[in-house]
């Protein structure tokens, strides 16, 4: 069974946007009508994000729920296991990770990675999958941090759109601050299928996603070629 993970740079329907890559989130699960359940542990589980979650997937062919973690919590695993779909959101990653090691989120979302459960997510959601990622977790600069290390290498997620998104990652994979890895744009997501760049998914025809590495000190950075414009017919 295929192993998926969907890193989103940012967009969809965190910024009411490019509602195309959310349906090809959805088209990627085994069953016609995926229960997809959404995770805002990074925002604090913020009424107002998870109202966005709610507002475009109910308008979608699936069965949308979310998992609060800052009020009553239900039984995790339970819920997690009955997800087709599993899709986490931004903010603080770092506080994000700090509750999730709490209620061994990182053990429950491994074991439906292995059971065919697709793993998505955005921003914070995105980065988490990887060895590494570029945060604003912490005031001030930006700063890499370890995450879960499902998907091997780092991700900066923003790549277009913050303007000091794209030195930093730069520098930081150049001085080996950090590993080599991806970055992705606002408005397109890299879906991975074992481990491996499957492709890159954009909702709007300027944003694509880079591989960003290091050799011989010089810094190495493309454009993924596979790039699958996505429409809201499509």
């Amino acid at each position: 069974m295929s192993q998926q993970i969907i890193a989103v740079g940012g967009g969809g329907f965190s910024t009411e946007s490019e509602p195309g890559i959310d349906e090809y989130i959805l088209r990627q699960a085994a069953v016609d009508q995926p229960k997809i359940g959404f995770i805002g542990t990074a925002s604090g589980d913020a009424a107002r994000y998870i109202l966005r979650f709610y507002t475009r997937f109910s308008a979608l062919d699936c069965d949308p729920s979310h998992l609060d973690l800052f009020r009553r919590t239900p039984s995790i695993s339970d819920w997690v296991n009955d997800q087709d779909v599993i899709f986490v959101g931004g903010g603080n990653t770092k506080s994000m990770l700090a509750v999730w090691e709490t209620w061994d989120m990182q053990d429950h979302l491994r074991s439906a990675l292995g059971k065919g459960v697709v793993l998505a997510g955005i921003s914070a959601g995105a980065i988490c999958w990887f060895d590494s990622g570029v945060t604003d977790s912490i005031a001030g600069d930006l700063t890499a941090m370890k995450c879960l290390g499902f998907l091997k290498g780092s991700c900066c997620p923003h790549y277009s759109l913050e303007a000091d998104r794209k030195p930093t990652y730069r520098r930081m994979v150049k001085d080996g601050a950090i590993e080599s890895g991806y970055a992705i744009d606002d408005g397109a997501c890299i879906h991975f299928v074992d481990g491996i760049a499957h492709r890159v998914v954009s909702g709007t025809d300027a944003a694509t996603a880079y591989s960003v590495s290091s050799k011989g000190g010089e810094l190495i950075e493309k454009a993924i070629s596979d790039v699958e414009v996505l429409s809201v017919a499509q």
